[in-house]
C-alpha cells in the first residue's frame, strides 16, 4: 500500500458503538460549523416519514474539480458507512494536503435511509452478539430500498417509482455528474469484498491490501450471485444494466426485479462506482481455499433445503395471519412478505444449480462455510423481521388466535435457530474502527487513483 494510505488508516478513531440517525446528523452539523470556509451543509431531500436528508459539500478555492458523491446507509442495516462518511468529511476539512491529493469536490450524505436506520437502532449500541443483532434487525422490502429503486427504461424493463430518498440521490447525481460514487455498504458474515463499475487494475491491489493489513480476510466464498464477473480476488464487476438485461434474456428469462441501482443510474455520467462490503463478524474460513471435504453440489443442496424450510415457515405464517392484521402496510410486514419470496426463490434456484454438471466438483472451505453461514444469516435476519412484525401486532392489542398462535410458533423456531447459530457459527465481532478504516481507505484510494496521485 502507498505510505500515505497507511498514514490515513491511523487517523480513524476507536468506536465502541455505531451511530444512529440523530448522532450522524449532529456529527455532520458539527463539521460544517467548525469548517465554514470550505464546507456547506444543506438539506438535499426528505425521507418518506419526513426526516431530513443532509449533504455536506467540501470544496477548496481554486480551479474546478471533478465531483465525488459518497453516501452512507444505502441499506439501513449497514451502519458502518455512517461513521465512514463522518470520518471522511472530518479528514477532508481538516487536511488541505489530503484535499489536494484527492483532487475532487465532495458531496457527502451521512444517511440515505433515516427511517430504516431508526428501525435498526435497537442493536447499534450493542451488545454485539448474534442474538441481540438479529432480534433488532430490519431491512426494507425491495420496493422500499434506496439502493434498488432507481428508474429503469431499457427495452421491456421499466421502473419509475423511485422513493423520495432515491430521488434525492438522483438529484445530486444529475446536478453534479460525479466522476466517483462511493456507496457505503456492508455485509454481515464472511470477509471483505468490493464492487467496481469497471476494471481499474492499478486500484485492485490497494483495495485487496487494506482489509488484509487490518486483519480482515478477503471473501473467497460463495458470491452474491453465481454469474458475477470477477475482476480480481474479492473484487466484482458492478455490470452495466444493458449487459445484465442481455444475460437474463439470453437465458430465456425476463427482468422482474423492479428498480435499478446507483451504479446503473450514475453510469450515465461515466462515474466510477465503488461499493465496499465489510462483515461485522470475523471468520478466518472466509479466505480458506483448501478443500472442504464435501462436494460443492452437496453444500448448495444443503443450503437450498434449509432455505426452503425457512421460506415455508414465513410463507405459512403470513398466509395464516394476513386476514387478521391490524397494520398490514407496516414496514415489517412489507419486508416479511418480500423476504419470504427471496428465501423461496433462493431455495429453488440453488437446488437446481446443485444438479448441474458445473456443481459436481469439490467445495473449498470458504465456499462450504459461506453457504452454511448464509442459512444462519438469512433465517435470523428475515425470521427476525417476521418476529418483530408479529410482536408489533401484539403490542397494539391484536390478540386474535391466528396472531397468538403464529407468534408462539415463530418464537420457538427462532429460538432454535439462535441456539444452532451459537453452537456452530464460532464468530467474533470485528472492532468497529477497523471496519470504518477499510471503507474510508478504499474511498480515498479510489479518488486518488482517478486523480493520478495514488502512488505519489
Amino acid at each position: 500500500m502507498p505510505p500515505w494510505i497507511l498514514d490515513e488508516l491511523t487517523t480513524v478513531p476507536p468506536h465502541r458503538v455505531f451511530a444512529g440517525v440523530d448522532e450522524l446528523h449532529a456529527g455532520l452539523r458539527r463539521i460544517a460549523e467548525r469548517y465554514p470556509d470550505i464546507s456547506t451543509l444543506r438539506r438535499c431531500g426528505s425521507s418518506r416519514q419526513g426526516d431530513p436528508l443532509w449533504c455536506l459539500t467540501v470544496d477548496a478555492p481554486g480551479p474546478a474539480r471533478p465531483e465525488a458523491l459518497v453516501f452512507g446507509l444505502p441499506h439501513p442495516n449497514e451502519p458502518i458507512g455512517g461513521l465512514t462518511a463522518l470520518h471522511l468529511a472530518e479528514r477532508l476539512c481538516a487536511d488541505p494536503g489530503l484535499r489536494d491529493r484527492l483532487g475532487h469536490r465532495w458531496r457527502i450524505v451521512d444517511c440515505a435511509d433515516p427511517d430504516g436506520l431508526r428501525l435498526n437502532e435497537g442493536w447499534l449500541r450493542g451488545p454485539f452478539t448474534r442474538a441481540h443483532y438479529a432480534r433488532h434487525f430490519y431491512r426494507p422490502a425491495g420496493a422500499d430500498q434506496v439502493e434498488w429503486t432507481f428508474p429503469i427504461n431499457h427495452e421491456d424493463a421499466y421502473f419509475d417509482d423511485a422513493i423520495p430518498e432515491t430521488q434525492a440521490l438522483m438529484r445530486l447525481i444529475d446536478e453534479h455528474r460525479p466522476a466517483l460514487v462511493a456507496s457505503l455498504h456492508n455485509s454481515e458474515l464472511g470477509g471483505a469484498y468490493y464492487w467496481l463499475s469497471r476494471p481499474e487494475p492499478v486500484l485492485h491491489p490497494v483495495l485487496q491490501a487494506v482489509p488484509e493489513h487490518l486483519g480482515i480476510p478477503l471473501d473467497r466464498g460463495e458470491p452474491e450471485a453465481p454469474d458475477l464477473v470477477r475482476l480480481a480476488d474479492a473484487i466484482y464487476e458492478a455490470t452495466a444494466f444493458p449487459e445484465v438485461y442481455q444475460r437474463i434474456t439470453e437465458r430465456g428469462g425476463r427482468w422482474t426485479f423492479g428498480g435499478g441501482s446507483t451504479t446503473w443510474y450514475a453510469g450515465r455520467w461515466g462515474a466510477l462506482m465503488l461499493v465496499s462490503e465489510l462483515p461485522y463478524w470475523y471468520d478466518p474460513r472466509a479466505a480458506d481455499t483448501s478443500p472442504a471435504g464435501i462436494g460443492y453440489h452437496e453444500a448448495l443442496a444443503a443450503n437450498a433445503h434449509a432455505m426452503g424450510d425457512a421460506a415455508e415457515l414465513l410463507g405459512r405464517t403470513l398466509a395464516a395471519v394476513e386476514p387478521d392484521l391490524a397494520a398490514p402496510a407496516a414496514p415489517f410486514w412489507r419486508a416479511a412478505r418480500f423476504y419470504a419470496g427471496v428465501l423461496a426463490e433462493a431455495a429453488t434456484t440453488r437446488l437446481a444449480r446443485s444438479a448441474e454438471s458445473a456443481s459436481q466438483r469439490p467445495a473449498t472451505v470458504a465456499e462450504a462455510n459461506s453457504l452454511a453461514l448464509n442459512v444462519h444469516e438469512w433465517r435470523l435476519r428475515y425470521g427476525g423481521v417476521l418476529l418483530r412484525a408479529l410482536r408489533g401486532e401484539a403490542a397494539v392489542g391484536n390478540v386474535r388466535a391466528s396472531v397468538r398462535g403464529a407468534l408462539s410458533e415463530v418464537e420457538r423456531r427462532y429460538g432454535a435457530w439462535l441456539d444452532e447459530d451459537a453452537r456452530t457459527a464460532q464468530l467474533e465481532p470485528i472492532e468497529i474502527r477497523r471496519l470504518v478504516a477499510v471503507q474510508y481507505a478504499a474511498t480515498v484510494a479510489a479518488a486518488a487513483h482517478l486523480a493520478g496521485t495514488l502512488d505519489m
